[in-house]
């Protein structure tokens, strides 16, 4: 009888985007960096290869090989070493569960036992498309580009299947068709952050209609940050002069704070803020803003620049070029069930749609799904306010996963419940031990208890210093390796979270554990039961608590998103790196560039955020990123003769500053 060939199944994170890869592979495994280094063949044996993106890793790093009926890891001599279970090794049989450490890359070996077995991958939380908010109960992406198979579909199967609509068919639909200059497509930050330079460069509102499905362009971010814990006293993971409101970063957010509360007549409190931002990081923890003021501002740039008479409540259900060199929205005018759609035509479109839908772990969407229960098992970005108030209430235990910002920000929250019932344990379980911190050059980030410290979620030289030129320079297939050396998943060096977890460990109602979990139940009490591999496949780590909540973050995939899955495929759009969209040092998307028979300029898209990640630029989801991509994409603008954008000279941009001093519209 033939022996079943051995597999193995490695799970490791994705360093830059946090995207979980679990797949299975036939040995032997070589494990490097660049991929033709690694052998194609070993002993006549196909080799399955692994790129990791990271300059710890060497060229060829390690092989995983069989040996008889075991596994064995063997070190190619890699500059950095091959760690098993946290000790350094050149040669080790490898066991089920164990942690293979390859330079800042923890991967979990489990036995393959079964070898049709399918491969994992990540579960989602997606937002109702009519709703906006995350909904659990969705378990497939929503899909907003109907399929146009029915009489009466929207938009019409005519649309979906050409590259090219004439606007002749367009205005025989029947529908109602606006014509416009430039479209912003989301109406969240991203989208008020180019509209804002866009009215200072000039721009009237009577030129730009935003398309987006709430009011207030920061409603989603701002309902994310409440599910997540951050109420509107709380402070932001951004820094000072990163001011969606304000392009030129002054006022920035610490001395507007210190001016406040100085006309409180808090002198000590001023004065502590303005040291705070001119000691950080040396000599005093890094400013961040209050929620609620940053909410609070933007709230007056949106009335300033005329945000509603631009703004159109729109599902939008599909883009295509026209063939007079402009662009085809398709979009739904109203969250009822009722038929009320419209296209939009526009030469110049801007997207910016954010994250499509939260990152939730596998286990624990199969947890739901077989049990339906929503209360006990949750996501850190979804609405679980639930949770805190039954520990207040009657005590409990909690099973945390993700060792993030977001984490950080939960175990603060159950530390103020603490307060009101001191009966409530915390069992933070995490994949792998953290014993060091990620190193680019000769810079390494500080580890405490397993957390790994950084102010913000990329290193600050990324926003405007020396790395922001690099990665802009540097050739689109070795920006990945740029970014993981440069990015994983960090938390803030705050001394009441430091204090808080080190209070937690010596009294005993805060526990690190680690482990590959393998799945997640209910017992009789209805609690549930995580069950952590062992090594020996002899039987299971049983972990129970009433209540499980994960934060491992967002997704941001292009796949995840029907709207730009639907550009993907119609024009065949080139991806980066990371699986994003493809942008110019401009953020334009050049394939979609659209240049009309007749004499003329043709049509400009560009993008902005998470999607973009893997580009030119890193941090381009946050507030500072979102600007820097708006800078650059109505720089490009203005280059072209129609879209109405003036330069922003050194005269312009002192008037535009003076009329926001002042509150005046830009005119």
């Amino acid at each position: 009888m033939n022996r079943q060939p051995l597999r193995l199944r490695l799970t490791w994170n994705d360093k830059t985007t946090g995207d979980r890869r679990s797949p299975i592979f036939d040995l032997p495994i070589a494990l490097g960096r660049i991929f033709e280094a690694m052998p194609a063949t070993i002993d006549g044996e196909r080799v399955s290869r692994i790129a990791l993106n990271s300059s710890q890793v060497s060229r060829f790093h390690a092989v995983i090989a069989n040996e008889g009926d075991s596994f064995v890891v063997i070190d190619t001599g890699s500059r950095n070493g091959t760690f098993v279970n946290g000790i350094r090794q050149t040669r080790c049989v490898l066991t089920n569960g164990d942690m293979l450490q390859i330079g800042p890359y923890a991967i979990g070996i489990s036995f393959a036992i079964n070898s049709t077995e399918n491969q994992s991958i990540n579960s989602h939380i997606f937002f109702n498309p009519k709703t906006n908010l995350p909904d659990p109960r969705i378990v497939s992406p929503p899909v907003l580009p109907a399929s146009g198979t029915g009489k009466g579909e929207f938009p019409p199967i005519a649309f979906l299947q050409a590259s090219v609509v004439t606007m002749r068919s367009l205005q025989s639909a029947r529908m109602p068709v606006e014509e416009i200059d430039l479209a912003a497509i989301g109406g969240g930050l991203g989208s008020f952050i180019w509209v804002d330079l866009l009215r200072i460069c000039g721009v009237k509102t009577d030129r730009i209609a935003v398309l987006g499905m709430e009011e207030q362009p920061y409603a989603r971010y701002l309902r994310l940050c409440l599910n997540s814990q951050i109420p509107l006293h709380e402070r932001l993971r951004s820094n000072s002069d990163s001011c969606p409101d304000n392009i030129w970063g002054w006022p920035p957010y610490a001395v507007r704070e210190a001016w406040h509360e100085l006309l409180k007549g808090r002198l000590g409190v001023s004065l502590k803020l303005m040291w705070q931002v001119f000691a950080e990081p040396a000599f005093a923890e890094t400013y961040t803003p209050q929620a609620g003021n940053v909410f609070d501002s933007i709230d007056r740039e949106v009335a300033r620049i005329g945000w509603n008479r631009m703004f159109r409540y729109g599902r939008v259900r599909g883009i295509r070029k026209t063939d007079d060199g402009r662009y085809a929205i398709a979009y739904s005018r109203s969250s009822a069930d009722r038929r009320d759609h419209a296209f939009l035509i526009a030469k110049y479109v801007h997207l910016a749609t954010g994250y499509p839908a939260i990152q939730f772990l596998p286990d624990l969407q199969a947890y739901r799904e077989k049990t339906q229960d929503f209360e006990s098992v949750v996501n850190a970005y979804e609405s679980h306010d639930g949770v805190y108030k039954k520990l207040e209430a009657r005590g409990g235990s909690v099973l945390l996963r993700g060792r993030g910002i977001v984490a950080s920000r939960v175990v603060q929250r159950i530390y103020e419940a603490r307060k009101r019932n001191r009966d409530i344990q915390v069992l933070h379980l995490m994949r792998s031990p953290k014993p060091q911190g990620n190193k680019f050059d000769r810079s390494v980030r500080s580890v405490e208890n397993h957390y790994e410290f950084q102010p913000f979620n990329w290193p600050k030289a990324c926003w405007g210093g020396e790395l922001r030129t690099v990665l802009e320079n540097a050739r689109p297939e070795f920006r990945p390796q740029l970014l993981t050396d440069w990015g994983g998943t960090t938390t803030a060096k705050r001394s009441d979270w430091q204090r808080i977890v080190q209070e937690g460990l010596s009294q005993g109602w805060y526990q690190i554990t680690f482990g590959e979990v393998d799945r997640v139940d209910r017992d009789s009490q209805n609690r549930t039961v995580t069950y952590i591999r062992e090594r020996d496949l002899k039987g299971q780590i049983q972990l129970e608590a009433d209540f499980i909540i994960d934060a491992t973050g967002l997704d941001a995939k292009v796949k995840t998103s029907p709207l730009l899955d639907d550009l993907v495929v119609q024009y065949n759009l080139p991806l980066n790196g990371l699986g994003r969209l493809n942008v110019k040092n401009d953020f334009e998307l050049s394939e979609m560039e659209n240049v009309p028979e007749a004499a003329g300029e043709g049509g400009r898209m560009y993008a902005a955020g998470a999607i973009t990640l893997g580009g030119p630029y890193a941090p381009v989801d946050s507030f500072l990123g979102l600007q820097y991509a708006a800078l650059r994409s109505v720089q490009s603008l203005g280059k072209t003769k129609g879209s109405g954008v003036r330069k922003l000279s050194v005269g312009r941009s002192l008037v535009q500053w003076l009329k926001w001093i002042f509150n005046k519209s830009p005119g």
